[in-house]
């Protein structure tokens, strides 16, 4: 008789790279979420507190995907619901990728953002948050002028929509991450 051990192997070689590398992976995913408005596009930012505001997302949980998890939070964090929110699926999924340190712990952590647009205005904040605000382009990487990739990554999602609008295909930035779906578990 034989037993499934394709979990305990995958678990067991996980763990062995933890040990060997010391550093914990986190996975978060979520949305750059816009709205056209007379004043043209507006981008959601949510306010952290202390002086911080960034784009809807969260820690990816066990068993969900990358989208699963984009759209657990941004209902989580706005209240929009997945019929809220048009999914630009040409869109390459965006990536920041960084290193830091907590408690003496080693953590890689990925961030994977989705594209969706809403025609909803308001929105229902978590507890989490302080705020939330539209901002255009230029408003919102002012916002994020902290995080270099996340503007950057506001900026790809913009181009892209201009050229939605303007009927051209997106093109791989390969300099805010590849779509290689690597990251999906």
């Amino acid at each position: 008789m034989r037993r499934d051990i394709s979990g305990f192997n995958r678990r067991r070689r996980v763990e062995r790279r933890k040990d060997t590398n010391n550093v914990r992976r986190i996975i978060s995913a979520g949305f750059i979420v816009f709205r056209h408005t007379e004043e043209g596009l507006k981008f959601l930012l949510l306010y952290r507190g202390r002086n911080a505001w960034d784009m809807p997302r969260g820690r990816m949980e066990t068993q969900e995907n990358s989208l699963e998890t984009a759209f657990r939070e941004v209902r989580e964090e706005t209240g929009l619901r997945a019929s809220d929110l048009i999914i630009k699926r040409d869109f390459h999924r965006a990536y920041e990728k960084f290193p830091y340190s907590r408690d003496k712990e080693r953590v890689f952590k990925i961030i994977i953002f989705y594209l969706a647009e809403t025609p909803k205005r308001e929105i229902k904040l978590s507890d989490e948050h302080e705020g939330y605000g539209w901002f255009t382009l230029a408003e919102a990487r002012k916002q994020l002028s902290r995080f270099k990739v996340r503007q950057a990554i506001l900026k790809r999602a913009a181009d892209f929509i201009h050229n939605e609008i303007n009927g051209k295909k997106e093109k791989e930035s390969p300099s805010i991450g590849k779509d290689d779906g690597s990251y999906d578990r």
